[in-house]
């Protein structure tokens, strides 16, 4: 640190001062078009970002966009590039966090939007603010999650302001730290996704059987499960909901990456023992024919594009055998055209074949496979732990040189 070190002691030899947000930025909130109102959002091409987004830490896409005609209808406002955003509200931990914009866009009315002149660089700020997390949740108002920062406490929030050239020296040990976690990150999912692979080979070993065996019928789906096909929810989707969204990322990534909407608007809730089904993705995606178990009651709601399969009858086809059975299913990912995004039908998901052996050999498999899947999710967690560590190292050295002495 001894540069940063230096810079310091020839720039600022009395300290550092520190000014209010509003002195070299401008705070902006943002607002949420109708959700009933779909000319607001089909179609939409404005980048539209949500409070629970600021997770992402930088920004280089949104998860939702909208039309001009829903832009024009509230008083959201477009944020440009290199601003940092700040959630005022939202469920447990997402009040108080803050990310940095790579790309033009508007947001929500949960989020206050700090747009800096050029006194005060963008990522400089970004890192200031993540270690001012608790603060900022201390000064929010009311208690618990419900709590709310405003833009009025944004705006006299005080900053330390060292000269651009310490500022940019910071920014670039810090953003370093924050490279070497993503990479480090990258090879562990490659190395999570290669025990996946070989957990897989193992399953289709498993769920395969000879055509010619007496003991096993081979069955239309329709024939021995129930469809649900689930409603959409995104208009729905509240950072303080307490009901997990079934949706194709949370079933890839297997409940990594959740969204919520409250219990009373639940338009499909899913129930013990039935499987979600991811029914729609991109070409080649990793999400179509995915499928989740669901574990128990009151947990979870289908979204759009996720279906929920479920055996009529339990002492012919056991749900755990049939969530095996279809997770990642070859008839299905056959309509992958590789060149477009799949859609998946109620016809075809019902009209694949499916091996159904008698019930101890259902429960042998499911008691081999459950081995093979709690190994997986075991090394799921495992591995982040040195993810966890390096990610407490960024942070170790971003609040030692955020801490500056106050100007004399």
């Amino acid at each position: 640190m001894s540069r940063i070190d230096d810079l310091i002691r020839k720039h600022c030899p009395n300290g550092v001062v520190r000014r209010s947000i509003e002195s070299f930025a401008t705070c902006i909130s943002g607002a949420t078009p109708k959700s009933g109102v779909s000319s607001y959002w089909e179609g939409g091409t404005i980048p539209w970002m949500s409070s629970g987004e600021v997770n992402k830490k930088t920004v280089h896409e949104t998860e939702s966009f909208i039309t001009q005609e829903g832009f024009d209808s509230c008083s959201t406002r477009m944020i440009p590039r290199n601003s940092v955003v700040i959630a005022l509200a939202g469920q447990g931990k997402t009040r108080g966090m803050v990310a940095r914009t790579r790309i033009e866009l508007c947001t929500n009315q949960s989020l206050c939007s700090v747009v800096l002149n050029d006194e005060v660089n963008c990522d400089f700020l970004f890192h200031f603010l993540s270690s001012q997390y608790q603060v900022l949740r201390s000064i929010s108002s009311g208690e618990g999650t419900r709590g709310g920062l405003n833009l009025g406490m944004i705006r006299e929030f005080e900053v330390p302001v060292p000269p651009m050239e310490v500022q940019l020296e910071i920014v670039r040990v810090l953003d370093t730290f924050q490279e070497l976690e993503a990479e480090l990150e990258a090879e562990l999912e490659a190395e999570l996704e290669a025990r996946k692979e070989q957990y897989a080979y193992y399953r289709r070993e498993l769920l395969t059987f000879d055509m010619s065996r007496s003991d096993v019928e081979f069955l239309k789906l329709a024939e021995v499960a129930n469809f649900t096909n689930a409603k959409a929810h995104e208009r729905l989707a509240d950072p303080e909901g307490e009901i997990a969204l079934l949706t194709s990322r949370f079933i890839s990534t297997q409940g990594r990456q959740a969204r919520y909407v409250k219990q009373a608007d639940v338009r499909t809730p899913a129930v013990r023992n039935q499987t979600a089904l991811v029914m729609s993705d991109l070409p080649n995606g990793r999400a179509l024919a995915r499928a989740f178990f669901v574990d128990q009651d009151g947990k979870y709601a289908a979204n759009q594009r996720v279906c929920l399969v479920d055996p009529r009858d339990e002492e012919r086809v056991l749900p755990r055998f049939l969530y095996y059975i279809l997770d990642r299913n070859q008839q299905l990912l056959r309509y992958d055209s590789g060149f477009d995004q799949t859609h998946l039908s109620k016809d075809q998901i019902l009209g694949i074949q499916i091996p159904v052996p008698p019930l101890e050999v259902q429960e042998e498999i499911v008691e081999i496979l459950d081995k093979f899947d709690a190994l997986v999710n075991d090394i799921s967690v495992g591995l982040p732990a040195e993810l966890n560590a390096r990610r407490r190292q960024y942070e170790y050295y971003r609040d030692r040189l955020l801490s500056f002495e106050a100007d004399a």
